[in-house]
């Protein structure tokens, strides 16, 4: 089975693991700051903060924007639920705006649609790897006195106009075990606001700035230095594995490129594409379904997923959940019924690369 994507760390790791444990210092500590001091560089900020997950980050990054019950965030509907449990878990309500087929991200001129009068902040999800058309979004939040906070869980690295993602308002990411860079579990929030950097700082640690001089009421949201440990050698390769990533996806783009009711993902002008997925869309046109392609790649040994099945609001716990609002979204209601993820992860060779192409137009045939 060729899997949708490979968790492989090298001995590098390994080595700064032990070294860890032998200092006696496993929980937050140097380690950590030289992750977040790393990290900000290939986002290109000033401050990162590092917590446990990229949940986490999501919730503490609203936190520190001071919203209010009532208040409205605008996110994408098509999204992991992560991103919708961190709006209700930060007290707010949560609306959506239709997304663009082209980037699978929020659309923004639907983004500016859905904005009201109970507007808070505005959060863009960068899907897939490629960033969600930020030259458009970050002066529309300027323009109305919104925050801005990017779910950047799956695009460390990718970049808008050559400017990170994650650098526009409040950046939050991801580093889960399938992430194009882990460490098992753990988050990181970018900004290059300093005053809310020492807020976030605060938050994470019990709302102490100092041992016992309590500024806030806080959480226990803090990375450990193991954590840490793993995901400081990847940084060093990150560049490489990205690039791995891109000549495996033009390879899939140019096996596939003719493949009759099947829609490619493509790169857009100015924007950069980290590839964390390759996502094709099984349009009306093909002479079988989304569901018959996927059974066929499965027998043929070529692993495979639908990222996401369905908009996220579409569960019976959200339904009618009353911070909810699931306003339509036929775009994401397509997309949902046509999307399927292919390998495409810097662990693949060019024969594995080879070998998905030539599942793919075979479980696409009539």
């Amino acid at each position: 089975m060729i899997p949708i994507s490979v968790v492989k760390l090298d001995e590098a790791a390994e080595q700064l693991v032990v070294e860890v444990i032998r200092s006696g210092r496993i929980a937050q500590g140097p380690m950590v700051a030289r992750l977040e001091s790393e990290f900000a560089d290939v986002v290109g900020v000033e401050h990162a903060v590092a917590v446990n997950n990229g949940t986490t980050a999501l919730v503490a990054a609203l936190e520190v924007l001071d919203l209010q019950p009532g208040d409205e965030v605008v996110t994408s509907p098509f999204t992991f639920v992560a991103t919708l449990n961190a709006i209700l878990e930060a007290g707010a309500t949560a609306r959506f705006a239709d997304i663009r087929e082209d980037d699978f991200c929020v659309d923004p001129e639907a983004l500016a649609a859905a904005i009201g009068p109970r507007t808070k902040v505005l959060m863009p999800v960068h899907l897939y790897g490629q960033p969600a058309d930020m030259d458009a979004i970050a002066p529309l939040a300027e323009r109305h006195g919104l925050g801005l906070v990017e779910d950047t869980a799956q695009s460390l690295g990718a970049t808008i106009s050559g400017r990170g993602a994650g650098s526009f308002g409040l950046g939050t990411f991801s580093l889960y075990a399938t992430k194009n860079l882990t460490t098992g579990e753990g988050g990181m929030i970018t900004t290059n606001d300093e005053a809310l950097a020492d807020r976030l700082r605060v938050l994470r640690n019990q709302g102490m700035r100092q041992r016992y001089q309590y500024e806030v009421a806080g959480h226990n949201y803090r990375l450990t230095d193991l954590q840490a440990a793993l995901g400081i050698p990847q940084i060093a390769a990150y560049g490489d594995n990205v690039k791995r990533r891109k000549d495996n996806a033009a390879r899939l783009s140019a096996g596939l490129a003719d493949v009759p009711g099947l829609r490619l993902p493509t790169e857009l002008p100015g924007r950069s594409h980290v590839w964390h997925q390759y996502t094709v869309l099984v349009t009306d046109e093909a002479p079988v379904s989304r569901d018959e392609v996927i059974a066929r790649l499965t027998e043929q040994g070529v692993g495979c997923g639908i990222y996401y099945p369905k908009t996220v609001y579409d569960y019976d716990c959200y339904r009618d959940h009353p911070r909810v609002v699931a306003d339509p979204a036929p775009v994401t209601e397509r997309v949902v019924r046509q999307c399927i993820s292919l390998p495409v992860h810097h662990h693949l060779t060019d024969s594995d690369v080879d070998r998905v192409v030539e599942a793919v137009r075979e479980a696409v045939a009539a």
